[in-house]
């Protein structure tokens, strides 16, 4: 049985036969090609496109979760599986997404509410809807947020959108908690409910925490207005994350004139976050989605105005900046994902396989011929040492006899050389030299060597 020693001896021998004697350049080629091997199966396997995600949306019955609900069915005909995790809101998704050991992929955030959270790892795939923030009251007609001061408000729960965006522009007119005014939170489960009840005197909602039915009810309520931002245009200049926003007259109701004049709003734009190393395609794939449910028209959009490219405290993916720019992927807008996908993977394997080898087949021949030259002419060493030592002992014929004999074996050994055609010059051109330096070796006489010889046409 042949042992682990006689295998390695003869593993070498067959690459001292093919590469000639540079065993360590045989080994080092050995290596490389299984390095780049590897780390093709490597991008192969790491260059799948998943055909799951996870968004993280926000409240039961939010436009969050409306959103994503949106996003599963489309993202369903191209055989992704869209997994939604329900939060508590645009805070409670950026702290999900700035945890690594939850595992959610994208989120809804609104803008303004990175403060305090590492956004290192997050990128903005873009804007893709404006949340109006809304103030429902009783009473007389108010003009300034300030004439809410020491009144009863609801303003959402504490570390939610609203609530954090309502304590910014209630401290910009100069209410604090414990000046007098009473801040509430969810009045028995149910704000709705309080404020037609007149257990709170103003309620302040925006769109990720109550929905459309919503402001219809309240806004046909009698004694309930809507708060009118006649700073609006301020606000904006102020907080560089707020937009303004027209609520046009009679858009809720026509037939009842609701509201009865054109309104000012304000709010900030909702951001799809992601996680940075989103694959490509996943990115792609979202952002169809976007366009698909987020560039209608609406009460306060345009048509065609998001999904966009609206950079804020995020900033926008390469990715989002590509198909902003282009579209989606050749390879993804041409076939279906699935196939795409598979394609992207295998294009992943060849090419830098490609890059490689074609090089190196360039180079190939040149090497070949090097490799061929190598093992041909570093005989010629050992041809110039025998004439040297006959010239030093010309007059010792046991000396002479050794060095034929060593001549002998060149002799034998070249005779096995295997060689291409091509090189057969090489081949004859060194016998010739081998049968020189024995016509040489013969001719020695005691009287004194030779005048000339290949040795020294050498020197």
């Amino acid at each position: 049985m042949e042992t682990p020693k006689i295998f390695l001896a003869r593993s070498l021998a067959k690459l001292s036969n093919l590469f000639g004697r540079g065993q360590i350049v045989s080994i080092g080629v050995i290596l490389s090609t299984s390095l780049i091997i590897g780390a093709a199966i490597f991008v192969y396997l790491d260059s799948t496109a998943p055909n799951t995600i996870t968004i993280s949306s926000g409240p039961k019955g939010s436009t969050f979760q409306n959103f994503a609900e949106k996003y599963k069915e489309i993202l369903a005909k191209e055989g992704v599986t869209v997994k939604i995790v329900p939060s508590e809101g645009s805070l409670d998704n950026l702290h999900k997404l700035s945890n690594p050991k939850i595992a959610v992929d994208v989120g809804f955030v609104l803008g303004g509410e990175v403060k305090g959270a590492n956004i290192d790892n997050l990128v903005s795939l873009g804007s893709i809807a404006y949340q109006p923030l809304m103030v429902f009251y009783h009473g007389k007609t108010e003009n300034l947020l300030s004439d809410f001061k020491g009144q009863r408000l609801d303003i959402g729960k504490e570390g939610s959108g609203v609530h954090s965006l309502v304590l910014t522009l209630l401290k910009a007119n100069g209410i604090e908690p414990n000046d007098g005014t009473v801040f509430v939170d969810n009045v028995s489960g149910d704000s709705i409910q309080a404020l037609e009840e007149n257990r709170v005197d103003a309620l302040f909602i925006m769109g990720d925490s109550t929905s459309r039915e919503v402001m219809h009810r309240l806004l046909h309520t009698p004694g309930i207005h809507l708060f009118n931002f006649t700073q609006a245009d301020g606000y904006v200049r102020r907080i560089n994350y707020l937009n303004k926003l027209e609520l046009p007259k009679g858009s809720l109701d026509f037939g009842k004139n609701i509201p009865s004049e054109d309104l000012n709003l304000i709010g900030p734009t909702v951001e799809l976050v992601a996680r940075k190393g989103l694959h490509p395609a996943l990115s792609d794939l979202l952002l169809e989605a976007a366009k698909e449910v987020h560039s209608p028209p609406g009460i306060f959009k345009n048509r065609g105005e998001f999904p966009a490219p609206q950079e804020h405290e995020f900033p926008i993916s390469p990715d989002a900046s590509r198909y902003y720019t282009s579209g989606k992927s050749f390879l993804y807008r041409t076939f279906p994902y699935g196939i795409a996908s598979l394609i992207a993977r295998l294009l992943s394997v060849i090419v830098p396989i490609a890059l490689v080898l074609i090089p190196a087949l360039k180079a190939a021949p040149a090497f070949y011929r090097w490799q061929m030259e190598y093992r041909i002419k570093s005989w010629y060493r050992t041809l110039f040492d025998i004439e040297r030592n006959a010239f030093v002992h010309w007059s010792d014929p046991h000396k002479r006899e050794e060095l034929l004999r060593r001549l002998d074996h060149i002799e034998s050994a070249v005779s096995k050389i295997v060689v291409p055609s091509k090189f057969g010059d090489l081949v004859y051109g060194l016998r010739g030299h081998i049968a020189f330096v024995r016509n040489n070796l013969l001719s020695l006489q005691t009287e004194a060597p030779p005048g000339s010889g290949m040795g020294e046409s050498a020197h």
